[in-house]
């Protein structure tokens, strides 16, 4: 189906920071790396792309609020519409010339997500999702595995790296999941781990301690492939709590029983 003038705005701006992304992506041991805390980097590229993106969709929706990874909160006159945006999710993977990472854009409207986009431009892989119209992967419909048994599913997940808190809750619920799927697996990115959930290549995802813009266009991606999200509880309260269950109805309801069990 022909894309809408809001996901053309999306796509346009995800495109341009994509294309400095890749060059940058081609000569990553010449970036000029600062840190922002233990194991978690910001880049150059990371924070050009950022502005890339600021820009194209502040031209085009002059009015709206942002929520930025590096710029933090940018008030707009229209407190009805808000970006929630990660220029480069999967940074360590992108400085260590690891291929799994992503634009992600996401734009909420009176508190509800209704779009979502993630971009992986060395991949060429462009997801895509607006509430009601579907989710989409270049172009093409995709939709939520259909495995319908923990047992026969290959779930994915995030580490708490160093400096990060609650590895001994993580600890826990991976014994607990471990014992009852094919396989575990970790990418390094939730924006990609959700898409990638959209898309039916895992069969469920799993995190705490994540921010709202590493999961806000994910959910949208798996919430219109025909997919289930909610938070560690059950609720609907992920971009709040920092945690997310995703997968089919039946995969995300017994994967999210099992890691509080």
């Amino acid at each position: 189906m022909p894309a809408s003038a809001l996901m053309n705005v999306m796509t346009k701006a995800a495109r341009k920071a994509g294309r400095t992304l890749s060059r940058d992506f081609g000569e990553v041991e010449h970036l000029q790396v600062a840190t922002k805390g233990p194991a978690d980097f910001v880049s150059k590229a990371d924070l050009r792309a950022e502005k890339i993106i600021f820009e194209e969709l502040s031209h085009a929706r002059p009015n709206y609020c942002f929520l930025l990874e590096e710029g933090g909160i940018v008030e707009g006159s229209d407190k009805t519409h808000r970006w929630i945006i990660d220029p480069l999710d999967g940074t360590t993977n992108f400085l260590h010339g690891i291929p799994h990472f992503a634009i992600s854009i996401a734009l909420e409207r009176d508190g509800e997500l209704v779009a979502g986009l993630v971009y992986n431009p060395v991949m060429e892989e462009l997801f895509t999702a607006e509430k009601g119209a579907g989710a989409y992967l270049n172009d093409r419909r995709i939709r939520v595995g259909g495995r319908n048994k923990l047992e026969d599913a290959v779930v994915v997940t995030g580490i708490p790296h160093r400096g990060k808190s609650g590895k001994e809750v993580f600890i826990q619920e991976m014994r607990q999941v471990t014992r009852s799927v094919v396989g575990i697996r970790r990418t390094g990115s939730a924006a990609v781990d959700l898409s990638w959930v959209a898309a039916g290549r895992f069969d469920g995802y799993w995190e705490r301690g994540i921010q709202a813009w590493d999961m806000a266009a994910g959910i949208v991606l798996v919430r219109e492939a025909g997919g289930r999200v909610t938070d560690a509880q059950g609720g609907d309260d992920m971009l709040t709590t920092g945690s997310v269950v995703a997968g089919n109805t039946a995969i995300s309801t017994e994967l999210q029983k099992t890691i509080i069990s």
